[in-house]
């Protein structure tokens, strides 16, 4: 069951996603203004390349360049910018003073994988050979997946060093089985029918067979071990749940130091969509406790 005032403050009747729906949802993301990502004049911002990709940088206004975040957008792996959820997300750079990375990775189906791991990778590498230092990698939703399949790369290519992972609500297994992915088939703002569809949109029709990568649906990955420390999240009422509780499971048994949080009443998104709501201001002030600690700040 949705959290009450979650229900109350999220449109709640949002059609599934359909392959001939991904026009129509790009061109109704939320725009993130100006305004929004200065957080009153405590956060400047920049817009970068990095190596071919297009990048966002919030700075924290008027001190030294922060310890670094790369943060990857969500979308389903077919929507959403380098502003994508940096409305809520921008709060990291005026509340710690980190610098934030937000990188434009190419869209699904039109690039499909590995197009958009690599841009983020890509990223990621940019970031090493400009002297940010050792980041955190983070992401939300589809973009905790590619940040789970960044942090994969890192490790299995020996580098760039990374700090930790934040993994919001990850999309993490293209087979979409778990009992999560079947529990909520509609009343959620993502669903079943929905996730099928960016994941086919990202893999075509080699989704759910043997063959996916472990850098495409890291739930794949037949070993987790020799990760950084990871935080991973995501609400009771959410297709991800399983998959993200299955993700942070397999790192304790791999040996490796997890933080879980299954947020009791949170639908998929939760906390951009309803920002205000007593559920999403605990989620964001426990993420940013983890940063806090991880960056020793």
């Amino acid at each position: 069951m949705i959290d009450p005032e979650l229900a109350a403050a999220i449109d709640l009747s949002r059609p599934p996603l359909t392959a001939d729906g991904i026009a129509e949802r790009r061109a109704a993301n939320r725009v993130v203004t100006d305004v929004e990502l200065s957080r009153g004049g405590s956060v400047t911002f920049t817009e970068e390349d990095a190596d071919g990709v297009p990048v966002l940088v919030l700075r924290p206004a008027g001190v030294p360049e922060g310890p670094p975040v790369l943060h990857v957008h969500g979308g389903g792996m077919v929507a959403g910018t380098r502003r994508s959820d940096l409305h809520v997300l921008a709060e990291w750079v005026s509340e710690l003073g980190v610098t934030l990375i937000s990188p434009e990775y190419r869209l699904a189906p039109e690039n499909p994988h590995p197009a958009p791991v690599q841009d983020c990778y890509r990223t990621l590498t940019w970031m090493e050979r400009n002297g940010f230092g050792s980041p955190i990698v983070a992401g939300t939703s589809a973009g905790g997946g590619l940040a789970a399949a960044v942090t994969l790369m890192a490790r299995d290519y020996g580098g760039p060093a990374i700090r930790g992972q934040l993994l919001i609500y990850p999309m993490l297994d293209d087979r979409c089985e778990t009992p999560s992915s079947h529990q909520f088939l509609d009343g959620t703002i993502w669903v079943r029918s929905s996730n099928i569809t960016g994941w086919t949109a990202l893999l075509g029709d080699a989704r759910g067979g043997p063959d996916v990568s472990q850098f495409a649906a890291p739930a794949r990955a037949a070993d987790l071990s020799g990760l950084p420390p990871t935080y991973v999240d995501v609400g009771s009422v959410d297709v991800f749940r399983d998959e993200a509780v299955g993700y942070a499971s397999r790192i304790w048994q791999a040996g490796g130091d997890a933080e879980l949080h299954v947020w009791p009443g949170g639908c998929h998104g939760f906390d951009q969509l309803a920002p205000d709501a007593a559920l999403s201001r605990r989620a964001r002030a426990t993420r940013l406790a983890w940063l806090r600690r991880t960056l020793h700040l």
